[in-house]
Parts: C-alpha cells; structure tokens; sequence
C-alpha cells in the first residue's frame, strides 16, 4: 500500500513539473523574436473566424500559448508589411473562412492596398468557396491546386425558423415587436418567413450578392452579366472547368507556386509565416511610435453587468464593463481619441440605453469615430448615436432600429411534465413575467405601451445623431436590417470603409497629420492570469464547439427573455454563403 501511494504521489509531482517545464518551454519558444531576411515571402494562411479582440483564454495564459493574432493586428501586419523593404510578397491561402462579410471586405482591400504598393500579391487555392474566392481575387495570379475544387455557385441566406420545435416541447414564444420588419419574433413564433421578413432578407442578399459579383467581375476583367450568368449556371467549379473559364490563372500545386515565385524573384528569395512576422520587430524599429489612440471593442451580445464568455454564444458586451471601460479611456490625457469598433447584434435594451449615455460622455471629452465590423445592429446601432461619425463595410449588417419584448409560456412544458403551479398576485399586471401562460389582453396592451415608448426614444436618438427627422427615421427604421452600402445611402452611416478609413477620420478629428503614425492601445486591456483566476473561480465558465454554439445560439437569445424582456435585437441569425 505504501509503495502504491509512494508512486502516485510521485506521478502527481512528476505532473506538475512536466507541467512547468513545457509552460517554460512555451514561453521561452514564444519570446523568441525572428528575424526577417530580404526577399522574403509572407505566407498567410487564413481560416475560420478573425477576433475583434482575444477572449480570456486560462489555460493559454498558464501553458503560455501564442496568443491568436486579432483582426485589426492583422490589417496591421499587412499595412507594415507593405512599407518594409524586406517584404517582397504575401502568398495568400484561404479556406474554411467563417468571417462575415464587413470582415471580408476590409481583408480583402488591405491586400489589395499591399499590391498598389509594389508587392507580389499571390493566392492559392485548393478547395474554396464564395467567402474564400472573394478574397483570393485581389490577387493579379490565382492558383488552384490541380486537384481543388472552385465551390462557388451563387449565394444564398438561411435563417432558422423554431415555432415547430418549441410547440413539441409545449413551450410558447410571447413576444410583441415594434417595427414591421423587427422580425426576430417571427423565428420563433413562425413556422415559414412574413412577406416582409422575406422582403428584407432578400434585399440584404441582394446587396451582398450584387457587391461580391461586381468585385470578382472586375478583378477577373470580365463583364458583370458574363460573370453571373458563369457562376449561377456553371458552378461549382472542379480544377479545369476552373481554369477553362477564366476564373483562376493556373493550376500548381503549393510546392510548384513556390518555386515560381523564386524563379520569379531575381534575387533572394525566403518565406515566413505571417504570424512569426508579427512578432518580428519593425524594420525601422518605430512603427507602434506616435501618438496614443485608444481603440475600443464593443464586441458581442450585449447584457447588463459585466463582461462574460457564454457557452452559446460566447463573448458578452456587459454595460459595466464598457461603463469603467469608456471612464479610464475619457481620464487618460495621453489618450488623444479613440475609435469604437463595433461587433454586436445588440441585446438589453437598457443596458445599450447604458452604453449609450457612456459614449456620449465620452464624446465630450475626446474625438470618437465609430467602425462597424460585421454586424452592428439594434442595440449595437443604438450605442453609436453620438452624432459622431460611423464608418461601415459595403457589407455590414447594420440598422434593424426597433425592439421586441416577450417571454417564454412554458405551461405546456408543465403540463407534459406533469408540473401545476398556484399563483397567488397583488397587482394587476405582476403576473406579466409569470411564465405560466400567455398575456392578457390588458398585459398585451402594457407591454406595447412600454414597447412604444423606449422605441419613440429610439427614433428620437437616431434622428438627433444623424440630423434627421423623426419621419426620415420612421421611414428607414421599423426593425429593417440593412447593408452598409443600403445604410449609407439611407444616411444611417457616413462612410463605407474600414478599420484604416475610421482611423483616417480621427486624426483629421484630433488635428494629427495624416502621414503620422500613432500607437493604438486597447480597451478593455486583455486580463491578467490571477484576473482570470479569479473570475473563473468566482463565475464557472465553459465553451461549446463552434458548431454547436451556432446552431443553440439563437436558443440563448430567447432564454435570456426569462430574465429581461425588453431587447433591441438583431432579428435574426442571417448567413449568407
């Protein structure tokens, strides 16, 4: 017995310091700074989704694992890239993108810059899709493996529907909507989309569609009605048919791309990943020197309190945490203005009221510009109205200016499951948030009332921000989601652009001149390790897989109605593929 509690405990010892040696392993591995060689290559391997910012990741911080490279520090890395002599070229290898299109569009201009600078701008592809080919086509050469597939064919929207599912279950969605086109009610009190939901997603497709079109059509050089009539009736596309119809350069595989680029290079050539190029110190060892500009993320659903990683959805835009947030950026004197960068399909209505108020304060204190990423919708529009400029992506979802209040009526659940319950209520309407049946024809009428009045304040704030009428407002408003293209000529943005065009703004905003270079500080910083600590042992926190997170994330946005009814909500989940 002793020799067996002798060698677990010696096993459990050995753990830990096998734990610490590759802890240390990684963090000498990591602080390595590599250096960079004239004539050298970037290799950008692109998949998946790109952060706004890096979520608080333990056990990255204790096994000191890289941190992921976000997407802003990407566009940076391209954009000192393009200035640094020893960068001759990227190769650019797209797959599995899972960005949405805003993201989309400023990844695929900041390469497109990099080649008007003089740089060899390369793609390869083996199996790519709309997302992957958009972005591959600001290249002047495209490859595709000899054994790739081009899997584009059109595009198309889905969104969930989840009246059927729920009625199994005896569960009711009760939900009211202001707006004619607010309609993330009806995906779970309908079982097939309204006229105008259909309307609106369409007209979304539409602008989206009809601006990737245009875009590969001009980079391939072909007509437009030339390029649409190949992809909608040919696609999608095997390695051949890809290269007979114009729509890549060649057919290499990787190893044979390389060795025409060096062929190509006259001179030395060497590759580097991009993210080994990120931790390399600049070329002229300035390029973080300048002025402080802070950049603020205002990333994920938004809820009161503070920040938190979701199981669902994953990170949360809590209103106190951007409350102390917007209060250390407005006290720092070094700060000299500050760019909100906006990722959030909205959520508390008052906790985005909370925000709001926050901004404005800021706003008197510091020059602010507002970038839209993929989506800033609802609540996410709402917290930009400071009368400040707001710079979108031709595909930003954006708008959706309306609200909708409900609840969850599980009495059919109940009674499946055999459950009654007695309500014993004072007050006629303190039954309102019981989820033991429907509203009441006069808790109905409350609600609207309610619904009503924080929507005319919404209006109100709109048309004060953006110097327009309250009938001007009315008329793009009504729950409608728009592009960023549809949003500015209805004057709900100013600009369409990205990260680098806000940036622009705000230096003109702050008197700084234009060629100068500034240093961007983030907020909210990333945690600490004992911060972490700390939070994870006060709060328990897990994540799904990103598959699962998407299918049930709709689910949390309806739950979370059990807890605050009233949401200035994105209506629905849109995909656009």
């Amino acid at each position: 017995m002793k020799n067996w509690l002798l060698g677990v405990l010696t096993g459990i010892v050995l753990c830990f310091f096998l734990l610490l040696f590759f802890a240390g392993l990684g963090w000498y591995l990591q602080s390595r700074v590599p250096g960079v060689a004239s004539g050298t290559t970037l290799i950008l391997k692109l998949s998946g989704d790109l952060p706004e910012q890096v979520a608080p990741d333990l056990s990255g911080q204790l096994l000191a694992e890289r941190q992921p490279i976000t997407f802003l520090s990407l566009i940076q890395d391209i954009e000192r890239a393009a200035s640094d002599e020893r960068i001759t070229g990227i190769l650019l290898k797209p797959s599995r993108l899972s960005m949405g299109w805003g993201k989309l569009e400023q990844l695929r201009q900041s390469l497109a810059e990099f080649q008007a600078r003089g740089k060899q701008l390369t793609a390869a592809l083996s199996v790519a899709g709309t997302p992957e080919y958009f972005v591959a086509s600001a290249a002047r050469r495209v490859y595709l493996s000899p054994a790739g597939i081009l899997d584009v064919k059109g595009m198309r929207a889905e969104v969930m529907l989840f009246k059927d599912s729920l009625a199994k279950l005896g569960i009711q969605a009760d939900l009211e909507q202001i707006g004619k086109y607010k309609n993330f009610a009806d995906q779970f009190t309908q079982s097939q989309m309204s006229d105008a939901f259909r309307e609106a997603t369409t007209s979304l497709l539409d602008s989206i569609y009809g601006h990737f079109l245009q875009t590969v059509a001009e980079a391939r050089q072909k007509p437009l009605e030339e390029m649409r009539a190949l992809i909608e009736q040919s696609g999608p596309f095997d390695a051949a048919q890809a290269a007979d119809a114009g729509l890549v350069d060649q057919l290499l595989y990787e190893d044979e791309i390389l060795k025409q680029l060096e062929a190509g290079s006259g001179g030395a050539f060497h590759t580097m990943a991009m993210e080994d190029y990120h931790r390399a110190p600049p070329a002229d060892g300035g390029w973080t020197a300048g002025q402080r500009i802070a950049v603020v993320y205002a990333v994920g659903d938004i809820i009161a309190g503070e920040d938190h990683i979701s199981p669902l959805s994953g990170k949360t835009l809590g209103s106190e945490t951007m409350a102390e947030t917007l209060e250390t950026v407005g006290e720092d004197d070094s700060i000299k203005g500050v760019v909100v960068r906006i990722d959030s399909p909205g959520g508390d209505a008052f906790a985005s009221d909370d925000i709001w108020r926050r901004m404005n304060r800021l706003s008197e204190k510091k020059p602010l510009v507002f970038s839209m990423s993929d989506v800033a919708a609802s609540g996410g529009y709402y917290l930009a109205m400071t009368g400040d400029p707001i710079v979108a992506e031709p595909g930003t979802i954006t708008g959706s200016i309306g609200i909708v209040y409900g609840k969850l009526n599980l009495k059919g659940l109940y009674d499946k499951l055999g459950i009654h319950k007695e309500v014993i209520a004072r007050g006629e309407y303190s039954r309102l948030d019981s989820d033991y049946g429907p509203y009441t024809p006069a808790e109905r009428e409350r609600v609207r009332q309610l619904m009503n009045r924080f929507y005319q304040d919404f209006l109100s704030k709109v048309a004060a921000a953006r110097n327009m009428t309250a009938e001007e407002v009315e008329a793009v408003a009504q729950g409608r989601v728009w592009t960023g293209a549809q949003a500015q000529a209805n004057g709900l943005v100013d600009e369409l652009g990205g990260f680098p065009r806000a940036l622009a703004l705000l230096k003109e905003k702050a008197g700084i001149p234009p060629e100068e270079r500034v240093q961007l500080v983030e907020f909210p910083p990333r945690k600490t390790l004992w911060e972490l600590l700390l939070s994870r042992a006060q709060r328990g926190e897990i994540r799904l897989p990103a598959a699962l997170a998407e299918l049930f994330g709709s689910w949390a946005q309806i739950e979370a109605m059990s807890q605050q009814p009233l949401w200035a909500w994105l209506p629905a989940a849109f995909e656009f593929r």
